[in-house]
């Protein structure tokens, strides 16, 4: 087979889902290996790098001013090429450690997923921090194909299947047949929206300033896009905006849940558009598969019934929906036949729309 010809120039086939909120990195044979935040620390004045991954999510919004914890991905897209190729870099240098000790000096043939909604430009900025961070050859996939197959969906059949993967900072809407999207939407709203929605609630509401991981905590513990049998309340601590001390107050899950309308509207309007443009012979097989949910977004309460309301078909929440991309790009790197296929046809598909 072809793999087992070019196999042996390689030290390994790796799948990485580059999002924006975290990133997630498969090794052929091995499985997810990683999955990390996507956060960098630098020195503020000589952008040194000094921490990557989970331990530069722990500084973020608590480092001191020589300290930068950002990310370098913004909407799903490289906002920063130098950090993003070092954090490439170090996610694939710590991937390769589950390689044989004998092929690591090699390149690694590296998949990557990418939103559907990337420009030319874009994409090649993504290559050329791959190539640069030590990668050999390198395909990119579009992340709502990926999802798709990550998850199990029959993408290779001649009926439709559909995919809703909402990641930190896009949500991938597409309609799949014959193992290419008929038609797809990409919207940049994801949870990184959600968080901004929740932390401006609180700064209109209660003149209260919170960071990002708290707001990320309130939209895990009590945020909610249809009402929920059991609301519940939370205490909520930061930094008055008047008087400029520490404070705390408790906010409801009905309140986060309006907070949420914006952005969780933005998804339902993307799900409705795509809905509308899809063919009728595979709007008909949607009536019996309905939708799938995957992406970190999937897990906020109550997004299936809310879209089972909106569009009256059925909606399904992967089992494990944060792993879906990764996972698709996994078994994709199973068989290199299907990567050269994928590839082709996915961004084929995407320039011809």
């Amino acid at each position: 087979m072809l793999y087992q010809r070019l196999s042996k120039y390689f030290a390994s086939d790796i799948g990485i889902d580059l999002g924006t909120a975290n990133c997630l990195v498969f090794v052929r044979d091995k499985g997810i290996v990683l999955s990390e935040p996507s956060v960098v620390a630098i020195a503020a004045g000589t952008k040194e790098i000094l921490a990557v991954g989970s331990e530069a999510k722990r500084m973020l919004g608590r480092t001191p001013g020589n300290i930068k914890a950002i990310r370098p991905m913004k909407d799903g897209v490289i906002a920063d090429f130098e950090i993003t190729e070092e954090m490439l870099r170090y996610f694939i240098q710590k991937a390769r450690s589950y390689v044989s000790r004998s092929r690591r000096f090699l390149s690694p043939r590296v998949l990557i997923a990418v939103p559907s909604g990337i420009t030319e430009v874009e994409t090649r900025a993504v290559k050329d921090s791959a190539q640069r961070a030590g990668a050999g050859e390198i395909y990119l996939m579009e992340e709502p194909m990926a999802a798709a197959i990550g998850v199990g969906l029959p993408v290779s059949e001649p009926s439709g299947s559909m995919i809703v993967d909402i990641g930190g900072g896009t949500t991938e809407v597409a309609v799949i047949s014959f193992s290419g999207i008929v038609e797809s939407r990409s919207v940049r709203v994801g949870g990184d929206e959600m968080d901004a929605a929740i932390s401006q609630h609180m700064k209109r509401a209660y003149n209260l300033m919170i960071g990002e991981r708290t707001s990320e905590e309130i939209k895990i513990s009590i945020g909610s896009a249809y009402p929920q049998d059991d609301e519940k309340t939370m205490e909520v601590k930061g930094r008055d905006l008047v008087s400029g001390l520490p404070k705390t107050i408790r906010i409801t899950a009905e309140e986060v849940r309006n907070s949420l309308l914006e952005p969780v509207t933005s998804i339902v309007e993307a799900v409705r558009g795509t809905l509308e443009r899809c063919p009728p012979e595979l709007a008909a097989d949607l009536i019996d598969r309905g939708i799938m949910l995957a992406g970190g977004g999937a897990l906020l309460k109550g997004l299936d019934k809310l879209l089972i309301e909106e569009t009256g078909l059925p909606v399904f929440v992967a089992d494990d929906p944060l792993k879906a991309v990764a996972n698709g790009t996994g078994i994709v790197l199973q068989e290199i036949d299907y990567v050269h296929k994928a590839s082709r046809n996915s961004m084929r598909n995407r320039f011809n729309r």
